[in-house]
Parts: C-alpha cells; structure tokens; sequence
C-alpha cells in the first residue's frame, strides 16, 4: 500500500504531500498542471536510503486552490513552511519546469533547507507577460494545460506507457493552473540565480518544446560549477518518458555529492 497523501499547513493553505523512507531528504517538485503522481514511475528506480518528499503545489492535487493570481513568492513560501513543518534541513530538491523555479526561490531564501539543487526543464525566466496571458486565454477558452503534442515525443504520445500515465491523470483545476501561470509570468530569477553557490544538477531534454536544451544550458551556466546533463529521445518530462535515464543521472549526481 503506498503512503496516505498527508496535509502541512503552510500559512492558511494546506500543502498535500507524500514522506516515505528515512535518511537524507530528497524532495521532488513538479510543474505546471501536474501534481506529485508525476513522480511515479521514477521511484522505484531511484537508490535505497532516502527520505523522499513530494508535494503538489498549490493550485494542483490534493493541496488548496487558493483564488488566483498567484505570485511566486508565495509557492516558494509554501515549500519552505512545509519543509519546516517536516523538520528538513540540508535536503537534495528538485523541480521540473515550475518546480524548478520553485527551487531556485527557495535556494536563494532558505540555503538551510537546502544544500543541493536539481533543476530540470525549466529556467530562471519561461516566457513573457505577454506570452503567458494568451495562453491564460487559451487556458479559459478550454485548452488543455497538458497538451500531449508540446510536452511528449510522438514516440511516446503512441506508447503503452503514454497510455497508462493519462488514465491515471486527474484533470487540472483551471484556477490553480492559471494562479501558477501567473507567478511563471511574473517571475525572472535571473539575477539571484546566479547569486547561488551550491552543488547543482540542471537536466535538459533534446525535444523539449517548452523549455529548449538551449534554454537549459542557460540556466546551468547562472550557476558556477553546475552539471549538465541532456537526455535524448525525450521531451518535457523525461521523468515520464525516460525514467531510468533520469534515475541514472540523478543517482551519479547524489552518489557524487555524498548524499547517499
């Protein structure tokens, strides 16, 4: 049976999360219109050993939809009061796509909480205010937040596995993904990014429609001394599409820096 989703209270929201396993913290984040089953298929495959965290944000999942807009400041500020509530320190976070910028937020606040970073598909800045209020538009008008053809491979849009993971999905609360949407559009972390010296790992994809390798390796180069490590035949979420790769490198990266 896997661990019952339990509720943090993170100001006057409720932050929904899963705690399994016990030793250093590795805590996982997901993106725009996900929530924390992203992570699924990844678990198994990652070492023994570790005291594995994930969250939805707010807006997604289980956790409270506050009326939007949201700004960005306020998802860090949820992360960060639920790792205080959980008693984390020195933790290994990682974010793909929001998450990421989540965590680079919360890496700039809270260098107690974390002593690691692993930023996948995402950036300091996605987007513009322009760009981000006609998809808002389009998100009103109906369109769906996890369009198949932006974020998967063709490939793996016609896989078993594609299959699987849509019959699983909830659909998204529109005010959550445009309350989050608004905090990407607003937010460019840019300059504090590049203030951040700690252990980094930043992984791309070569058919990333929405956050370009190119955009990627921007981001890994903000940080001195940060990895970076691309995975092919996978698009926005490799997680999903190449979950042993992915494990593969995020266990070197934890190995590497004496996580586990």
């Amino acid at each position: 049976m896997p661990d019952p989703i339990k509720l943090a209270p993170c100001g006057d929201q409720m932050i929904a999360y899963h705690e399994a396993g016990s030793g250093p913290a590795l805590v996982l984040a997901h993106g725009l219109g996900l929530d924390q089953s992203l992570w699924d298929a990844l678990l198994p495959l990652l070492p023994q050993g570790l005291r594995i965290i994930r969250f939805d944000l707010r807006g997604h999942g289980a956790s409270a939809t506050p009326q939007p807009p949201y700004g960005m400041g306020a998802l860090v500020r949820d992360a960060e009061s639920l790792l205080d509530h959980l008693k984390v320190r020195d933790c290994v976070f990682l974010g793909t796509g929001l998450g990421g910028m989540v965590a680079q937020g919360l890496a700039v606040k809270r260098l107690d909480q974390i002593r690691a970073l692993i930023l996948t598909n995402t950036a300091s800045k996605i987007g513009t205010k322009e760009t981000w209020a006609r998809q808002m538009e389009t998100l009103q008008a109906g369109a769906n937040p996890l369009d198949p053809k932006t974020h998967f491979t063709a490939g793996f849009r016609n896989s078993p596995a594609f299959a699987a993971w849509q019959a699983r999905q909830i659909a998204p609360r529109l005010e959550g993904v445009l309350g989050c949407a608004a905090a990407i559009s607003g937010t460019d972390f840019y300059t504090p990014t590049a203030s951040l010296r700690l252990p980094s790992l930043v992984i791309a994809s070569t058919q990333d429609a929405i956050t370009p390798a190119d955009m990627v390796r921007d981001l890994a180069d903000l940080i001195p001394g940060a990895e970076f490590a691309i995975i092919r035949k996978s698009g926005h979420l490799p997680m999903l599409e190449q979950p042993r790769t992915f494990a593969a490198i995020l266990s070197d990266f934890l190995h590497n820096i004496g996580h586990i």
